[in-house]
């Protein structure tokens, strides 16, 4: 009988002769639990259904992964996959922890899962990824008794194809798709900048002199009159902040990241129009100059 450790490396060898070796990390950590099943025929069976066209439809329904793979039957079985989801009190823990860190909103928002994803669901005690074979759940109305059958892990193979496209989808069958994940993030990240501009309002109050003239403004910020130098930055930048991108569908990064903290914003509200208006018409001139450049530094 042939050991797991030679399975693995067959299916790993037929995924990199097809063309889907050099995955995204994410990817690969999903079909790790795949090549982590012990039944070599089986598994060699599934990748000639996933490669040669048996699954003749799949879909995703809110958490869950509807497919119909054609077997040895006159009619397609059908398969369903789905994860465990985490309630609205663990996602709470995830989404104060995701408003903390910007790197992880950032790379989320470029299509790119953070390589520390897993530290943000730390706090919730659940994962994102599955941790096992058995963590995920599925259902299949062949004859075979065995779970993962055949059908199953076909659906497995064409999973990481998604994945590839889109690290969303693991947020969905987790219970939060792109869209809600992205509205939750800009909502929990304006009570957060809300809270710190009350926090300085007060502190800006109570440090006041009673013998200073109220009705002496001070002196404006000198990104009001000149935005230009907002795109100044001295500091050294993590590199998993620069992400080059081309533009969503929909809205810009902008949009999607709501209110930004600007600075003196309460006191010069001018200053946020003015920024916003620069910083947009900036952006889109410089994404496509950037798109170029990264283009043709490829070639």
């Amino acid at each position: 009988m042939t050991n797991s450790s030679t399975n693995n490396s067959e299916i790993t060898t037929a995924l990199s002769n097809e063309g889907l070796s050099h995955q995204p990390w994410w990817v690969e950590q999903w079909m790790e639990l795949i090549n982590s099943y012990r039944f070599k025929k089986r598994l060699e069976r599934a990748w000639t259904y996933a490669r040669e066209g048996n699954v003749t439809s799949i879909r995703f329904e809110g958490r869950r992964v509807h497919a119909r793979v054609q077997g040895t039957g006159e009619e397609p079985y059908k398969v369903k996959l789905w994860l465990d989801v985490l309630n609205d009190e663990d996602w709470g823990y995830v989404l104060e922890a995701l408003t903390q860190k910007a790197r992880w909103s950032a790379q989320l928002l470029a299509g790119i899962m953070p390589a520390d994803i897993e530290r943000a669901f730390a706090a919730s005690g659940r994962r994102l990824f599955p941790f096992k074979l058995q963590e995920v759940r599925s259902e299949c109305n062949c004859p075979d008794k065995a779970n993962p059958c055949k059908h199953i892990s076909a659906i497995y193979f064409l999973m990481g194809d998604r994945f590839s496209e889109d690290p969303f989808v693991l947020f969905q069958l987790r219970g939060r798709t792109r869209s809600k994940l992205i509205e939750d993030l800009a909502k929990q990240r304006r009570a957060a900048l809300k809270a710190i501009a009350k926090e300085d309002e007060s502190k800006r109050k109570n440090s006041q002199d009673s013998t200073t003239n109220l009705d002496s403004s001070p002196p404006p910020h000198p990104a009001v009159l000149d935005p230009s130098l907002w795109w100044k930055y001295e500091g050294n930048l993590h590199a998993d902040l620069v992400v080059i991108t081309p533009a969503m569908e929909g809205d810009s990064g902008l949009h999607s990241a709501g209110d930004l903290p600007l600075a003196e914003e309460p006191r010069f509200p001018e200053a946020r129009q003015k920024f916003l208006s620069h910083l947009h018409s900036q952006g889109a001139m410089l994404a496509q100059k950037a798109m170029l450049h990264a283009m043709a530094a490829g070639e």
